[in-house]
């Protein structure tokens, strides 16, 4: 007997799951319902299509050979039937069918299903504040957002540019934006960018180069609605009033989940779709993926809202083999995101800083900076990468990375290892690939790997940045910085409002002991802190008794620097 397989929602998830469910069972009659115009978009890759490295949007809607991913495409190409302009507005789990209504008539009827996938996907959260509703306040959550947001930006139409969040979609949009040599400013209510997945110390150092690129950041900062009389013109917060002519709010996304409750199906702590390690839902015969369900993670075992694009693929295999008698299982996320900023690059996978903390974890963290490879060759480039380990057992936590060098790659591998349930150890035995023009001998990620265990060894005694700020504001008279760099290096950048650092080039630090008390707390820092490393030994094997390291050196500070005198 011919399977139905009715599918609800047409972008990632659904079309995926039918596509898969097509290869799985050639004989079955599948069916798509899309509420909108168009299926299977890129929504990822907007921001790119706003900032000009994507000239066409419907680039976002073709396959890699060129064919539009239309109703006629998967008709013609994988015999699923694509119904666009209708939605699901019922689910009758007693009879098995879904009420349905056509967008263009208001024509509805009923499709029996012997499974269904919901697919419903997610909305931009979208605040009542007022003036919420004044034109050229946009949310890029569909592309004809983004194409009225580029037709606006050709015809010179905006001056000023406010985005709310300062978010995966805010950040990339802030960059998509300068591009076009348009001031921008980011409003953000938590105290850093990227507060979701950021510890501070990594949030600075974004926050100081897109500062550095034009961005302005407002941190801290409320917004409590928008001026304008039909068009927006001023972003109004707690504190001040900022023009703006183009508005993108980039404040989160809540989960479409209301045919789910209304059919009375499971909804999970996180306010998504609960979901087994099948995708299945609460009904044996109903399926539920992408941005609509929650997920595990993977490290903490807790349930979670993460809606991602790749995730989403990800479910649709899944849901889709299952659709078709098989048991694959999902395993869960690491929230692993990675975003660019002009020639700037962060990434994050694995739990935070924040978040071990208050998941009760011992840990231990170090951060260390570096070349992406070998400094000889041409085009090499900075990073600094945190590392987070459990103490007791060595078992990674998270990572996170940061430059304008090679990051993708070195939080890749961190997810990998994090996936398979690696510990520090296994991290620096990875038989990475290696040549100079690809990465130095010991990777970064090995090199993070060291650092960590050479914490737990008692070798290495770092403090993070954060920590060297306050030890500077807060005991100046007690903490002596300790700068081993070249006096060439120290005239051309410094640390800001530092004011008891004392300047001893690494190769003269062994005839200068004298110049330093051994009672003192010193803190030994270079560029990267490989340096601060050596001078650390130093001091300790000449009796000094109370010597650290700042992990990261110059490269990974993310306070202000000025230049040497």
């Amino acid at each position: 007997m011919m399977q139905k397989i009715l599918v609800i929602g047409g972008v990632a998830a659904g079309l995926k799951s039918a596509a898969k469910a097509r290869r799985c069972d050639p004989q079955a009659s599948i069916t798509v319902l899309e509420r909108g115009e168009i299926v299977s978009f890129g929504a990822c890759g907007m921001p790119y299509y706003v900032g000009g490295d994507v000239p066409d949007i419907g680039a976002l809607m073709k396959t890699p050979a060129g064919n539009m991913r239309n109703a006629d495409y998967f008709k013609n190409v994988k015999d699923i039937t694509v119904r666009t302009q209708t939605e699901a507005v019922a689910i009758d789990r007693r009879a098995k069918t879904v009420t349905v209504k056509t967008l263009t008539s208001g024509e509805t009827e009923i499709l029996p299903y012997d499974k269904l996938v919901i697919a419903t996907g997610a909305s931009p959260v979208k605040p009542a504040l007022p003036g919420i509703e004044l034109e050229n306040i946009y949310t890029l959550w569909h592309p004809n957002d983004a194409k009225a947001i580029r037709q606006g930006l050709e015809r010179g139409r905006f001056a000023n540019a406010v985005i709310i969040g300062a978010g995966l979609i805010g950040m990339e949009m802030a960059e998509a934006l300068t591009l076009w040599e348009l001031p921008v400013t980011v409003v953000e209510m938590k105290e850093q960018v990227f507060p979701a997945f950021l510890d501070p110390e990594i949030a600075g150092i974004v926050a100081k180069y897109a500062a550095e690129t034009g961005i302005t950041l407002l941190t801290g900062e409320r917004v409590q609605g928008f001026s304008g009389e039909t068009g927006v013109t001023a972003v109004e917060t707690d504190q001040r009033s900022i023009p703006a002519d183009l508005v993108i709010m980039a404040v989160g996304a809540r989960p479409n989940t209301e045919l789910a409750k209304a059919a009375g199906l499971t909804i999970g702590i996180t306010g998504a779709i609960a979901v087994d390690e099948e995708m299945r839902t609460s009904d044996p015969d109903i399926y539920a993926g992408g941005d609509c369900v929650e997920n595990v993670n993977i490290i903490s075992g807790k349930k979670v809202f993460a809606p991602m694009g790749s995730t989403a693929n990800k479910h649709g295999r899944v849901i889709g083999e299952n659709l078709c008698g098989s048991h694959m299982k999902f395993k869960g996320v690491l929230n692993t995101v990675v975003a660019q900023i002009h020639d700037l690059t962060v990434g994050k996978t694995g739990l935070s800083e924040r978040e071990a903390k208050e998941l009760g974890y011992e840990y231990v963290t170090a951060m260390v900076a570096g070349h992406d490879k070998p400094h000889y060759m041409p085009g090499a480039k900075l990073i600094t990468v945190k590392l987070i380990v459990e103490t007791k057992t060595g078992k990674v936590l998270g990572l996170q990375a940061v430059g304008e060098g090679e990051i993708a790659k070195r939080v890749d591998v961190a997810a990998a290892v994090l996936t398979l349930g690696g510990t520090v150890h296994d991290l620096f035995d990875i038989d990475l690939s290696y040549a100079p023009p690809y990465s130095s001998p010991i990777d970064n990620v090995a090199v993070a790997a060291n650092a960590v265990m050479n914490k737990v060894a008692g070798k290495l005694k770092g403090i993070s940045s954060l920590t060297a700020k306050k030890k500077m504001q807060n005991s100046p008279d007690k903490t002596i910085f300790l700068d081993v760099r070249t006096p060439e290096e120290c005239k051309q950048i410094c640390l800001a409002d530092c004011p008891n650092v004392k300047y001893i080039p690494l190769g003269e630090l062994r005839s200068h002991l004298e110049e330093l008390n051994k009672e003192d707390e010193i803190i030994a820092f270079c560029k990267i802190s490989l340096r601060g490393y050596e001078a650390e030994g130093i001091l300790e094997g000449a009796g000094f008794k109370d010597v650290k390291v700042m992990e990261g050196g110059i490269l990974a500070w993310p306070f202000p620097c000025e230049k040497g005198k």
